[in-house]
C-alpha cells in the first residue's frame, strides 16, 4: 500500500464551543491548530472559518487570513476550504471561499436532509447542475475538488463529472459516513467495502466517520489502502466520555495506529505528488 494522507478537518459547520471548549473557530485558533495538527502527521487541513460571533462565514477574508497566516509560519500543509457553507447560503455564497486561493475544495456531490430541532427538516440542495457549475469553477482555478461521497446514489454523479470532462485524475473521493441526516448511509464496515466497490479506475478515496465510529472505520480505511480523515469537526470526544482537547490529539493518535500498521505517513508534498497538485 502507498503512503496514507491524513486529513485533520479542524472545526465544521455546525458544533460550537459549547460542545467541546477546544474547537478552534477564531482565524488564529485555526491557524494554531493547523500547524499543530501539521507537526503530528497531517498533509491536509480542512477548513470551515466562522464570523467574529462564531457563525459559518464563506467570506474569502476570513478564509485568506487563516491561510495567509499559516502560510507566514512556515507550514507546507495542503489547505482544503469547505463549498458546505451554511444554511439558506445560495451556490455563489458558498463557493466564496475559493476565491481565497486553495489547493483544494470539498464538493457534496449530493443533496442530503438535516434534521432540525422543531421537527422538520433542511434541505441541503446540491443538484447535478449544481455539481457541474462548482466543478467548472474549481477546475478554471486549479482548484482540486475533494468529492464527499454521503451513500452509494451519490457515485452516480462522481462519473457524471468524470464524463463531462469536470475532473482531473486521479480522482479524489472522501467517503462521509454516519452523518445524522437522511439520504445518508451508517458507518458500518460493510457500508465502505460496498462504497469502495464503486470507485471508478484511476481514484483515490478518504474516508471518515462521524463520532464514536471516527476511529474504527478509518482504521478500516488505512489497513484497506484508503487516506483517513479525523479531527473536531466530525468527532469531539478522544473516548468514551472523554472530550478531545484540540485536533493535533486525533491527528497523533491516528499516525501512530498508521505506524503499527506498517504504512508510512505522506508529507505534505508526497500528497500533492500522489493527489496530482502542483505546488
Amino acid at each position: 500500500m502507498g503512503k496514507l494522507i491524513i486529513t485533520a478537518a479542524i472545526t465544521g459547520g455546525l458544533h460550537g464551543k459549547s460542545v467541546a471548549p477546544g474547537l478552534p473557530e477564531q482565524p488564529e485558533e485555526q491557524i494554531e491548530q493547523t500547524i499543530a495538527a501539521w507537526k503530528a502527521g497531517a498533509s491536509i487541513v480542512h477548513i470551515h472559518a466562522r464570523d467574529k460571533d462564531g457563525v459559518s462565514t464563506q467570506s474569502k477574508d476570513v478564509y485568506r487570513k487563516v491561510k495567509e497566516g499559516v502560510r507566514d509560519r512556515g507550514c507546507d500543509i495542503i489547505i482544503q476550504f469547505t463549498t458546505g457553507g451554511g444554511m439558506g447560503m445560495t451556490l455563489e455564497e458558498r463557493l466564496e471561499c475559493i476565491e481565497a486561493g486553495p489547493e483544494m475544495a470539498s464538493l457534496n456531490m449530493g443533496s442530503v436532509n438535516y434534521p432540525l430541532a422543531d421537527g422538520k427538516y433542511y434541505l441541503m440542495q446540491n443538484t447535478p447542475s449544481d455539481l457541474m457549475w462548482y466543478a467548472e469553477e474549481m477546475k478554471k482555478r486549479n482548484v482540486k475538488p475533494e468529492m464527499e461521497v454521503y451513500a452509494p446514489s451519490m457515485m452516480k454523479e462522481v462519473y457524471m463529472l468524470i464524463d463531462k470532462g469536470l475532473l482531473e485524475k486521479p480522482y479524489y473521493v472522501n467517503f462521509v459516513l454516519g452523518m445524522p441526516a437522511q439520504g445518508t448511509v451508517d458507518a458500518t464496515r460493510e457500508n465502505l467495502f460496498f462504497l469502495m466497490d464503486l470507485l471508478p479506475p484511476d481514484s483515490i478515496f478518504n474516508v471518515c466517520a462521524i463520532g464514536r465510529h471516527q476511529l474504527p472505520i478509518t482504521t478500516y480505511s488505512i489497513l484497506s489502502g484508503g487516506m483517513a480523515r479525523v479531527g473536531m469537526e466530525d468527532n469531539v470526544y478522544y473516548a468514551r466520555g472523554e472530550l478531545v482537547k484540540n485536533n493535533a490529539q486525533l491527528v497523533e493518535r491516528t499516525a501512530r495506529i498508521a505506524k503499527e500498521l506498517q504504512r508510512e505517513i505522506a508529507t505534505p508534498d508526497e500528497a500533492r505528488e500522489i493527489l496530482g497538485i502542483k505546488k
